[in-house]
């Protein structure tokens, strides 16, 4: 049996099979030590096989709690790691501070060595020079390494020097190097990813042991940001890859579950206890090789998600000048909101209790009672700051919480010229449904699609996900040199079957998709289409999609080559599992802009695929409530999927 497990903020979601039928379930998240709550999610179930969608690298850097290592760079580049870019993200700001840095400059060290830009040997790599780096680094301890050499994708060799004369010589240092980290151009952006690696390993490697040593005999993938897994070892070595790893399973899940209702067109709405994620599916999933984890950038392929700070755990307050704001702070799992029992801070999930979206009795499939007065209490505080009663309090956290969401949507959709009346909003997380109405309504939104399963959809995700692994190589030529750019090509494959030949796996068993980052020549950034026979019509399609325009007569070069090897998972058809309903319906009492409403109380469980329920209503299963809007209606599609759309006037 396979197990898929998503490790978030507040809870760790876990999803299996037994035959057809498709299981899933909650426990509380560790932070201090999330393979605890992993473990004794696992401690009862029989399976041979784990898929782990994991924040433990993420969290790692947002902390600034990685590895110390030492950076081995060309002598006289050893500021390109903190001088980066001269865009800013904001540009008339004068007080904008820059995030911590996540290595010491003392920790870098220049290497008398030089490639040039076609590969050639300008200053070789001398013997004495990699004993002086060796003694260097046992004087200051074995850390672990990390070396990115200029022009090393062109011509790797001197970078291949030092990884194996530190191997040889400290076996217990880890070795970073960016010619198998990164193979591509652009210096500052290599020279960052490569470094990340080396910052997260110690503490991925920890942690995937720990998980190893408790799960011996079992077989373990890891979540990437691309979509796709790798093996625990695979992993162990990679840990830059994995900084994405639960939201994109949220994504890939997305468009599996998206396509089996017959929805191309898809927005993708994750919102849980720590931080809401949104990503624009047009019927493929979207990569960037620009994502910025906390300001420094990442150069792998990684799913296009935008993350706002807002969750159910996010906490809201007043600021110096009297305005309520809310996160991108979080209560988190430990301490948690109010209403757990732990803390007086007042959260989105508390806002919900006190408006009675969420029933206290029935939170956690009733595992979990929440207390109502804490909330109460907790919102009170920050109402008599701002001169409101605590439920119009708690209703304006709710329109700024919305607000950041709708931003988010709004950044991946409208802003890149997507009209978002030709999406369905998918919702999923354990707080999405509570949100979602307001959001769809303001974005125009026709329909949104809500899963039973919902508050564990990344888990569903990673329980269907492909194994797959990236090569790419930096190649700068012209696309009409046809001969260089085959004889590339073949190179990258070589590169790719050598890889596999190593894990004792022959390249032919595996699904292969090639792909060219293609711009006019002089251009500074590139597009990236799948490589095929009329590459010249690909890119000046995609080109005017993007920019407007295209240049029919301006040369096109070829700056980089990828090549992704799958292997897919099969898709098998499952069937929820069916429960018998913990309660009947019952009317209840919602506190909404026009006071308090009668509200219809139902339980999911009970709901039968045809069924047709107008709002107001709360449908209730035991790790997410979906809050019905009285302007929409439902009608219950298979497998107890709910397919809402707004009534027309």
């Amino acid at each position: 049996m396979k197990v898929s497990v998503d490790t978030g903020g507040t809870f760790t979601d876990i999803v299996y099979k037994e035959g057809r039928i498709l299981k899933f379930f909650k426990v509380s998240s560790t932070p201090k030590n999330p393979a605890s709550a992993i473990l004794e999610g696992l401690n009862n179930l029989s399976f041979e096989k784990l898929v782990h969608g994991t924040t433990v690298a993420t969290n790692a850097f947002l902390e600034r709690k990685g590895g110390k290592f030492l950076l081995l760079t060309t002598f006289g580049f050893e500021d390109v790691i903190f001088i980066g870019r001269q865009t800013r993200p904001k540009l008339y700001d004068f007080f904008v501070e820059k995030p911590p840095h996540f290595i010491e400059p003392e920790n870098v060290l220049g290497v008398k060595e030089r490639i040039g830009p076609r590969g050639e040997v300008i200053k070789p790599l001398e013997e004495k020079e990699i004993k002086r780096l060796l003694k260097e680094v046992e004087f200051r301890g074995t850390f672990n390494i990390a070396v990115c050499f200029l022009h090393s994708y062109i011509n790797p060799l001197h970078e291949r020097l030092v990884k194996t004369a530190f191997e040889e010589s400290f076996r217990e240092v880890e070795i970073s190097a960016s010619f198998e980290i990164l193979p591509e151009f652009r210096e500052y952006e290599r020279t960052s990813t490569t470094a990340i690696n080396a910052y997260l390993l110690p503490v991925l490697k920890n942690y995937f042991e720990t998980l190893k040593r408790n799960l011996p005999d079992k077989e373990i993938f890891i979540q990437q940001s691309n979509g796709g897994f790798i093996t625990l070892d695979e992993a162990k070595k990679l840990a830059v890859h994995t900084v994405l790893s639960g939201p994109a399973a949220g994504a890939y899940g997305g468009l599996i579950f998206g396509k089996i209702y017959g929805f191309e067109k898809v927005i993708t709405f994750d919102m849980g206890g720590t931080s809401t994620d949104v990503c624009l599916l047009n019927g493929r999933l979207p990569f960037t090789r620009e994502y910025h984890l906390d300001g420094f950038p990442i150069g792998i392929p990684v799913i296009d998600i935008h993350t706002v700070g807002a969750g159910g755990g996010s906490i809201a307050y007043v600021d110096a000048g009297g305005v309520l704001k809310v996160g991108p702070q979080s209560a988190g799992a430990d301490p948690g909101p109010a209403c757990y029992g732990k803390s007086l801070l007042p959260t989105v999930t508390d806002a919900n209790l006190l408006l009675g979206r969420i029933l206290p009795d029935k939170f956690f499939g009733g595992k979990l009672l929440l207390d109502k007065d804490r909330s109460l209490k907790a919102i009170s505080k920050v109402a008599e700051k701002i001169g409101l009663s605590p439920y119009e309090t708690a209703l304006g956290i709710i329109k700024i919480a919305n607000t950041y969401m709708t931003r988010a949507i709004f950044r991946v959709s409208l802003e890149r010229g997507f009209d978002t009346r030709e999406f369905v909003l998918l919702s999923f997380g354990g707080a999405g449904g509570l949100h979602a109405c307001s959001l769809a309504r303001d974005l125009s939104i026709p329909k949104i699609i809500v899963p039973k399963f919902a508050g564990a959809f990344s888990a569903f995700g990673l329980y269907f996900a492909d194994y797959i692994k990236d090569f790419s190589q930096t190649v700068l030529i012209k696309l009409s040199e046809r001969e260089k750019i085959r004889d590339a090509l073949l190179k990258l494959k070589e590169r790719a079957k050598e890889y596999f030949q190593q894990k004792k796996e022959n390249l032919k068993d595996f699904h292969l998709e090639i792909f060219a980052d293609l711009r006019y020549e002089g251009q500074g950034y590139e597009l990236t289409v799948p490589f095929n026979e009329d590459l010249k019509t690909s890119f000046e399609r995609e080109h005017e999609k993007f920019y407007g325009y295209s240049l029919k007569n301006r040369p096109i070069e070829v700056v980089t080559l990828r090549l992704r090897v799958r292997k897919k998972t099969l898709f098998e058809d499952f069937k929820i599992e069916e429960k018998n309903p913990s309660f009947h319906h019952f009317e209840g009492e919602l506190y909404t802009e026009k006071g308090f409403q009668k509200v219809k109380i139902i339980n999911w469980d009970s709901m039968k695929e045809g069924e047709v329920l107008k709002g107001p209503a709360l449908i209730i299963e035991d790790f997410t409530t979906f809050y019905l809007e009285e302007d929409f209606y439902l009608r219950v599609l298979g497998n107890k999927t709910l397919l809402v759309e707004r009534i027309k006037v």
